[in-house]
């Protein structure tokens, strides 16, 4: 298995002298593409409707479901990057640590299938599912991660996608007034002209 694996990140990671388009198509999806996660979870949650926040606090919990999870494996089994082993080209700097799973991709999935579990949300949630495809590329193509690290990212946040739905009546009650009463307290001003929804 690892030999397809080493195998599959040759045939995807980019060449020695990259196009330009390609290599700013790429860094942009491995490296800057995740701030849409904090972005849209925040606006959600700070303009949204009840429906919406409420997807927003089950995606928000499927993410921290998968970060945990991801930090706990790569603890565990702390399976060296392509560049630590002396394979590929190096786009992008990165920190030598474990590459199983991608975290990016992990919290990047997580969120898009936590986001599925609404039915107000779900095409929100499919269209960032599918736009992960593009981010696992282009983290493999900047030669900071193996194909692997993305299907575990994959079941990684299908799990905690399940999780944070299947549990969502012992947390969700509570995390909603804590966030309302927050969202209450720092808004007050712009609810009250009526800039953000109450």
């Amino acid at each position: 298995m690892e030999n397809l694996n080493h195998l599959m990140f040759t045939w995807l990671n980019a060449p020695e002298s990259p196009q330009g388009y390609a290599l700013f198509a790429a860094v942009f999806l491995a490296e800057w593409l995740i701030w849409a996660v904090p972005i849209y979870l925040g606006v959600g949650w700070l303009v949204g409707d009840r429906r919406l926040r409420v997807s927003t606090l089950i995606a928000s919990m499927s993410g921290l479901i998968g970060l945990v999870i991801a930090q706990a494996l790569g603890s565990a089994w702390p399976h060296p990057r392509p560049f630590m082993m002396g394979m590929g080209h190096q786009l992008v700097a990165h920190v030598a640590d474990a590459s199983f799973p991608s975290d990016h991709l992990t919290l990047w999935w997580a969120v898009a299938f936590g986001t599925m579990t609404q039915r107000c949300t779900r095409s929100t949630g499919l269209a960032m599912a599918l736009t992960g495809v593009a981010m696992a590329w282009a983290r493999i193509y900047v030669g900071v991660h193996f194909p692997f690290d993305m299907l575990g990212a994959l079941a990684v946040a299908g799990v905690s996608a399940c999780l944070s739905w299947g549990l969502a009546p012992l947390y969700l009650s509570a995390t909603y007034g804590l966030t309302q009463r927050i969202r209450l307290y720092l808004f007050s001003a712009l609810i009250r002209r009526g800039w953000v929804r109450a």
